[in-house]
């Protein structure tokens, strides 16, 4: 991402638009507006929810639902694993070293905070309430790296060290959320054997059209072979490895939207990263760069439709499940993220960015409480359609209260805003 301030302004403008016009939509008009989320594309296909008929045979339809949620929003999932796989595995990548050490612990207490506060207090309302809502334990844990970086950015300044702090921990939280829908969330029974065509897509557009080029250029300095494979087939075995690597997860009953995470280490990319979204990414030529570019504009416009895929539920739907995720993000979040923070930096001898306070933390943490595109996305995946599952969803709508705590956090722990 080049301009890391546009793009998220324009995500965050038209997610925030699909969402507004869900929510209005449905409370106006319910079953149209489910009728329009669940219209069906193609019957009996290839892809879709997976369905037996009278004699038990498995066939599949294509809504528009599971298009949106499961196809496209795999480009969005790329996107992040780019800037987790960069920041972890290239040099001066943001989260190598000491100094991703303490953001990381961060990280650890921002998802067992809300987790905590979320079963705790399930557990205190009864055994009904805990066991119809114990699976969404994971939704607070969730921190939306866009909106936490536009309100992070108005409560302490572009230039202040707590903006890359939470750049840190929120794309590490997202690192951590796609382990936890991959291990805790399949979309269906297991067949691990299908995930030897992922595996064998990812691992043979690497060897074939990365690994032997460059072996092939070893002592040219012009790289014909590589350059030839960059200008003549540019992204497109990648894209459909990608295709393969995704059917792969479909048939596995892993989440098909994190299908194309095997492929995306495999494209060849830059000796070095400039950190996390970071403008000089402009200047790389390198594929893996190219392509995000390329998803830029095609993402903004799958959120959008996310929103409104997603976000539509009616007010009455508000219940305990609702508060339950709103008080694990408003609460577990900042308590987890202080706490553990405050470990990381003090006993554990890791310390702070220079400039950065220990009360920053706390702010840092109400910050990273919005949890809202990846909070929804789990909760979609933790229920079954229904009032549990839109309850939820509310309470991770509301999780934009945290913008206005966080500026009234800054506020009180006396926050020194700081331009670039």
């Amino acid at each position: 991402m080049y301009r890391v301030w546009n793009f998220v302004t324009n995500y965050s403008i038209l997610l925030i638009s699909g969402a507004v016009i869900a929510l209005i939509w449905a409370n106006i008009d319910p079953n149209g507006y489910h009728d329009f989320v669940e219209f069906v594309l193609v019957d009996d296909f290839f892809i879709g929810h997976p369905h037996a008929d009278e004699l038990g045979r498995i066939h599949r339809t294509l809504t528009l639902h599971y298009l949106v949620n499961n196809v496209l929003m795999a480009f969005f999932f790329a996107i992040a694993a780019k800037e987790v796989w960069e920041a972890i595995i290239l040099k001066n990548g943001s989260l190598r070293g000491k100094k991703a050490a303490t953001p990381l612990v961060a990280t650890l207490g921002g998802m067992l905070g809300p987790v905590t506060i979320y079963l705790g207090l399930a557990a205190l309302l009864g055994s009904d309430v805990y066991d119809a809502v114990a699976r969404g334990w994971a939704i607070p844990t969730a921190t939306d790296i866009a909106f936490s970086y536009i309100v992070g950015r108005i409560v302490f300044g572009a230039g202040h060290p707590a903006v890359r702090f939470l750049l840190l921990l929120a794309i590490a939280d997202d690192a951590a959320g796609l382990i936890i829908i991959a291990v805790f969330y399949p979309s269906g029974d297991l067949s691990p054997l299908w995930l030897l065509l992922s595996i064998f897509a990812a691992v043979g557009v690497f060897v074939l059209f990365n690994w032997l080029p460059r072996r092939r250029d070893v002592g040219n300095d012009a790289r014909p072979h590589s350059t030839w494979v960059r200008k003549k087939l540019s992204f497109w075995p990648y894209l459909a490895a990608g295709c393969l690597s995704w059917y792969g997860f479909q048939e596995s009953g892993l989440h098909p939207a994190l299908g194309l995470l095997p492929v995306v280490p495999t494209l060849p990319h830059a000796d070095r990263a400039f950190g996390i979204f970071a403008e000089a990414e402009q200047y790389l030529t390198d594929l893996l760069n190219h392509a995000e570019h390329l998803l830029k504009h095609p993402v903004e416009i799958v959120l959008f439709f996310f929103g409104l895929m997603n976000a539509g539920v009616e007010f009455s739907a508000i219940s305990a499940p609702t508060w339950l995720v709103l008080a694990g993000l408003l609460v577990g979040k900042p308590m987890g993220i202080l706490l553990f923070g405050w470990l990381a930096a003090g006993p554990m001898g890791l310390g702070l960015p220079v400039g950065m306070r220990v009360a920053d933390l706390f702010v840092v943490g109400c910050v990273a409480a919005i949890g809202f595109t990846v909070s929804i996305f789990i909760a979609s995946v933790a229920f079954d359609g229904g009032p549990v599952q839109d309850a939820a969803k509310m309470g991770a709508f509301f999780s934009f209260a945290a913008a206005i705590i966080s500026i009234v956090a800054g506020k009180l722990t006396k926050v020194e805003k700081r331009a670039i």
